[in-house]
């Protein structure tokens, strides 16, 4: 089959122009943006990871950037991907198991996924400074 016997200008296949935005569309790609954040994120680790074993004026370079600012806002970004990746993993487990499929059932799993997720980060962040 030909470019022009499939005809022009027609998708080959539905895409994102031609279905309405829904929540769980929105929450697969956040599934899929939080992994992408977390490899990055992790990256991030690795550096404050070699920091400490380059020594003492390495780790504080780290140190300085992590306490800053910048830093903590991207470790606060990087404290809610986790825990919204690690939910709507919990999530597609319970699909995994072949439960939760129901219209009402699937748009509550998606709306608790992400409340939890914000709640978790702020109690996870709340719970930090408290400590220090």
């Amino acid at each position: 089959m030909t470019h022009s016997d499939r005809g022009a200008g027609r998708p080959l296949s539905p895409h994102l122009q031609i279905y309405k935005p829904t929540l769980t569309m929105m929450m697969s790609m956040a599934h899929r943006l939080t992994g992408l954040a977390l490899y990055c994120g992790t990256l991030l680790l690795a550096w404050w990871l070699l920091a400490l074993a380059g020594g003492a004026e390495s780790f504080a370079a780290a140190q300085a950037f992590f306490s800053g600012f910048f830093g903590r806002l991207i470790l606060f970004g990087y404290t809610w991907a986790l825990i919204h990746h690690m939910l709507g993993g919990l999530r597609h487990l319970v699909w995994d198991t072949g439960h939760g499929f129901g219209p009402a059932q699937i748009e509550w799993a998606a709306r608790a996924t992400l409340a939890g997720s914000v709640v978790l980060t702020l109690v996870v962040w709340v719970l930090g400074f408290s400590l220090l």
